[in-house]
């Protein structure tokens, strides 16, 4: 059993005495904690007694009262003050308010060791300590009872819930919802404590947050996990404290770890699929039915493509989808990020809230057939360049003209052909490096030297190959005329995704 303030008091060895806050001498306490930092409240657990010298002591009677109401908020059992050391003197105010709070302040004697006083405690406490030790062992065993199924729901929350006697959620960070799409689900007034968690006071390892209805909520991180959170509804008067939570979310984020290696196992077949889809080399009938097995109609489905500053986030795009129940195949290639998915407004605005507001994200047309799987990708990336030009940050294919004046992916595809072409097949053949060395003549101002020191090759090289592009293209690159041509071409091929 616990010990209390009373007790402590009782003790003859530890000539503790007594400064206010009397009518609090029934507290409970379950540990001692030792801090000389600036808000110890940040570091101390309920049920804990906190021990000072004092060195960090606020000296107003403003922050001497500030500092006894953190205490009492966070269920601190008391304070115990070093006597002869650095504690400023005690103001009135904070007095009255330890008597007002019945939160115990006791002086230490000098020169007793704090230890002593941990040590007593420590004794006193055994059978708790026991019992904390057993939960927590449980608590790793639920991992085992768990592992496997279904991972469309948090296995572990259930069993957490069951083992910590109160309700426990596997959260988003950002949004609040829950991490799994079946759940468990926080109530509304839980995810709104959540989301501002980042406010609340660090309580070991945890954050204590207050519902607007005043229900205690222990926020607590999942390691290895940023972007997924463990929420803890403290209920009544049940025992709970951060190191319990710690342990939760270590538990936790072995199952989420789980998780996401049976997603990843999932998208490596679905990248195979979308990249057949984007080369139009997948059996038609057999690719139709892959796709209405996953959920995905070719009739109404669509390609997507996606960039954006953050990479994790365009990688894991397929677990942003699997969180909402949207069916999707998804590939990640050189920077972008692939998806087929159904051809819904909800569907696409996911994709764009997932990959956060530096995302730029380029819809195709309905692929309406496999036959035209491969055109439907080549939408999508046209679409994309032109978000990426015009800094929209959604374009979908045939809602507005390019920013180049070109209809659409069939006459960029021709002007590619007939300006570029001659000059794709002769690098193929003999790796000369033509249409590099033409986009970067025409990006440094058709500049000789210039073009050299960008391509770090010789002068004469650059005189060379821009005399091939002409003799190729038939094109002068005196007229500008003819440049405008192969400057559209250049930017054609790069809405086409480079690969024209």
């Amino acid at each position: 059993m616990s010990i209390t303030v009373r007790e402590l008091l009782d003790m003859p060895h530890l000539q503790l005495r007594l400064h206010s806050g009397k009518a609090g001498l029934d507290r409970q306490v379950t540990w001692t904690h030792t801090s000389d930092l600036p808000e110890p409240w940040q570091w101390v657990s309920g049920g804990e007694l906190l021990m000072t010298n004092g060195m960090s002591f606020p000296a107003d009677a403003d922050g001497q009262e500030h500092l006894l109401d953190e205490l009492h908020r966070i269920g601190a059992s008391g304070l115990a003050i070093g006597e002869q050391m650095y504690c400023p003197k005690l103001t009135g105010r904070f007095t009255q308010a330890s008597e007002r709070l019945g939160l115990p302040v006791l002086w230490i004697r000098y020169p007793m060791p704090f230890v002593a006083i941990s040590r007593a405690i420590a004794e006193a406490t055994l059978l708790e300590q026991s019992q904390r030790l057993m939960r927590t062992a449980r608590i790793y065993d639920a991992l085992r009872r768990t592992t496997g199924g279904d991972v469309a729901r948090s296995r572990t929350a259930d069993a957490l819930t069951k083992e910590l006697r109160c309700p426990v959620f596997v959260c988003d960070r950002v949004t609040a919802e829950a991490y799994h799409p079946d759940g468990p689900h926080p109530p509304a007034d839980v995810k709104a404590t959540v989301r501002t968690a980042s406010q609340g006071t660090l309580v070991a390892g945890a954050r204590s947050v207050l519902t607007p209805g005043g229900v205690e909520v222990l926020v607590g991180e999942v390691p290895t996990h940023d972007n997924a959170v463990l929420a803890v509804i403290r209920e009544g008067s049940v025992a709970l404290d951060g190191v319990l939570v710690q342990h939760a979310a270590t538990v936790v984020a072995l199952e989420l770890s789980q998780t996401h290696l049976a997603l990843e196992h999932t998208r490596r077949s679905g990248a195979e699929l979308t990249a057949q889809l984007m080369d139009g080399s997948i059996d038609r009938r057999g690719g139709r039915r892959q796709l209405l097995s996953l959920g995905l109609d070719p009739t109404h489905s669509v390609f997507v493509s996606a960039t954006g500053a953050d990479e994790r986030r365009l990688r894991d795009l397929h677990v942003a989808l699997w969180r909402r129940r949207i069916p999707h195949v998804t590939a990640f290639r050189s920077g972008v990020a692939h998806a087929v998915i159904p051809g819904t407004d909800d569907a696409v605005e996911a994709i764009v809230g997932s990959l956060g507001p530096s995302a730029r994200v380029g819809v195709s047309r309905a692929m309406q057939s496999m036959s035209r799987s491969a055109e439907s990708a080549r939408e999508a990336t046209w679409a994309l360049g032109t978000a990426q030009r015009t800094e929209e940050q959604l374009v979908r294919y045939g809602s507005a003209t390019s920013w180049l004046g070109v209809g659409g992916v069939d006459d960029a595809q021709a002007m590619v052909e007939r300006w570029l072409g001659p000059l794709i097949e002769h690098d193929a053949q003999h790796r000369t490096g033509l249409v590099e060395t033409l986009e970067a003549f025409l990006a440094n101002q058709r500049s000789w030297q210039r073009t050299a020191e960008a391509l770090n090759v010789h002068r004469q090289t650059v005189l060379y190959r821009i005399h091939k592009v002409e003799e190729l293209t038939g094109a002068h690159l005196t007229d500008t005329a003819d440049i405008a041509q192969l400057w559209l071409a250049l930017r054609s091929r790069d809405l086409l995704g480079g690969s024209a």
